[in-house]
C-alpha cells in the first residue's frame, strides 16, 4: 500500500514539474506567443504608418493594412503590394485577439472611420452632393434639359474641334459652350 502512494506522489510531482517547466512565466513567453500566434516577429508599427497608408488607400481595412505592416515594418513594401496586387490579404483570427479593434473614440479623439466599402460610398456620397451642385446647375443647363431637343444629333459632336477666337472673351465663351454641350451629350 505504501508503494502506490509513493507512485502516485511521484506521479503528481513529476506532472507539476513536467507543467512548470513548459509554460513558463507570461511576461517571458510573450514575444514567443506573439511570433507562433502570427508564424513571424512583428517589426514596430505606428499609427502614423497605418494612418499615411489609409489614406493613400481608403478602400482598404486598417487591420490588413496595420497586419501588413507588422510582416513588412515598411510603408513603402505595403504600397508596393498594394499597387501590384490591388488587395492585401486579411489578418488571421489570432492577429485579433493579440490587437484588439478600438470600440470607441482612438487618441486624438476622433472616432475612428468604417471601413467597409458600403458605408463609405453611402457618407461619401451624401456629403458630396451637400457640397458640391451639379454638373446641370453648375452650367446652368436645367432649361435645356428640360427642353426637347430639337435635333437628336445636335450633341453628337461636342467633343469636336473648335475654332480657335480672336479675343480671349470668345474663347472663354466658345469653351464654356462646348462644356455645356459635352454634359448634355453625356446625359443622353
Amino acid at each position: 500500500m505504501s508503494e502506490v502512494v509513493n507512485v502516485l506522489v511521484a506521479f503528481a510531482v513529476i506532472v507539476f514539474i513536467f507543467r512548470w517547466a513548459t509554460s513558463g512565466s507570461p511576461a517571458s513567453s510573450d514575444p514567443r506567443s506573439t511570433t507562433a500566434a502570427l508564424g513571424f516577429r512583428p517589426k514596430h508599427v505606428t499609427q502614423d504608418m497605418v494612418d499615411q497608408i489609409h489614406t493613400m488607400f481608403p478602400d482598404i481595412p486598417t487591420d490588413n493594412i496595420r497586419f501588413d505592416l507588422l510582416r513588412t515594418g515598411s510603408v513603402e513594401l505595403t504600397s508596393n503590394k498594394i499597387l501590384e496586387r490591388g488587395f492585401l490579404e486579411p489578418p488571421p483570427p489570432a492577429y485579433f485577439t493579440l490587437y484588439p479593434r478600438p470600440d470607441g473614440p482612438t487618441n486624438n479623439g476622433q472616432r475612428r472611420p468604417t471601413t467597409t466599402r458600403q458605408n463609405t460610398t453611402t457618407d461619401s456620397s451624401a456629403t458630396t452632393s451637400a457640397r458640391h451642385p451639379s454638373l446641370i446647375e453648375r452650367y446652368h443647363l436645367t432649361q435645356q434639359v428640360t427642353e426637347e431637343p430639337s435635333q437628336p444629333d445636335a450633341h453628337a459632336d461636342a467633343g469636336g474641334k473648335a475654332k480657335w477666337e480672336d479675343t480671349p472673351e470668345k474663347r472663354e465663351a466658345s469653351l464654356k459652350e462646348r462644356k455645356a454641350q459635352m454634359v448634355l451629350a453625356a446625359r443622353q
